[in-house]
């Protein structure tokens, strides 16, 4: 029996040290572009015009972050620097996940719990939204902005990322509804609560874990969005991701690869600090309305 153990204990160790091994190797792999740009941003130009690719800057310069912050000329515009493009992405980002995760917690009660003739039906219509590719609804979009007079401005693109959003939010949350005891409505109703009290009083108070999956979801994918932002606004409204194409593409004679990079990681670092500070919750909300549904 000992020999059996210490065989079964030695099998346990290895397999996860190979783990971790994968792991680890997995992590580097992924880190040293993020290493390579982090250390280039702040780098001077005679630096890395003389040193290597991965060398450690000799001294560290903000010179860079200020520059593609507010100073680097981005294409026509008056204004420098990626300062008014990542107030703009503000602008779209916050109120477009606000409206369609609200949105998306209406319609999965909804769904869950207050099923209307045909409730079926409209679930699955939105569930074939999740699987629309951006290109397929260019044009639509395109022409009803332009008939609501919303083209080319910052409500058009919160609209539009609104309406692509819905989609999944509904998913989340329909999902993670079904998973909960329906007696709870019911009891509710029992004590004279109507649509209203039970979603604010009773559902939504226990809708944290999904609601950060909708979150981060939504915010990742808006705030990452190129294609909605380079086809539906205008100069004044373009997102960062936008801006920092433009910067890149833009720019004439010498590449400043270190103000290059900051952008890269100023146009990154909201999506970055999303994740470091609610990522674990992410897989817990993903996993919590996986039982049942």
């Amino acid at each position: 029996m000992t020999v059996k153990h210490s065989e079964r204990r030695y099998s346990e160790v290895t397999g996860r040290a190979v783990l971790y091994a994968i792991l680890i190797i997995v992590a580097i792999y992924y880190l040293i572009p993020l290493a390579i740009m982090i250390s280039t941003s702040f780098r001077d130009m005679n630096d890395i015009r003389f040193g290597h690719l991965i060398d450690l800057p000799s001294s560290l310069s903000l010179e860079a972050w200020r520059m593609a912050w507010s100073e680097v000329q981005i294409g026509a515009r008056r204004q420098l620097g990626l300062r008014p493009y990542f107030i703009n992405s503000l602008l779209i980002t916050i109120p477009a996940v606000t409206i369609s995760v609200i949105v998306g917690a209406l319609n999965g009660y909804v769904l869950s719990f207050w099923r209307f003739k045909g409730s079926n039906i409209f679930f699955a219509l939105l569930l074939f939204g999740c699987f629309l590719p951006f290109q397929a609804i260019l044009l639509p979009q395109a022409t009803v902005l332009g008939k609501i007079g919303l083209s080319g401005t910052i409500p058009g693109l919160i609209l539009t990322h609104v309406v692509y959003g819905v989609a999944f939010t509904t998913l989340f949350y329909r999902n993670y509804y079904v998973s909960l005891p329906g007696e709870l409505v019911k009891a509710a109703q029992l004590d004279g609560a109507g649509f209203w009290r039970i979603f604010w009083r009773i559902i939504l108070p226990l809708s944290t874990p999904i609601t950060v999956v909708a979150v981060i979801w939504q915010f990742t994918q808006i705030w990452n969005d190129f294609l909605f932002g380079v086809a539906f606004s205008s100069p004044r409204s373009q997102p960062v991701t936008v801006g920092l194409n433009n910067m890149v593409n833009s720019s004439t004679g010498e590449v400043r690869y270190n103000v290059d990079m900051a952008g890269a990681i100023i146009a990154a670092l909201p999506t970055l600090a999303v994740y470091i500070i609610a990522g674990k919750y992410f897989v817990r909300g993903l996993t919590a309305g996986s039982v049942k549904g």
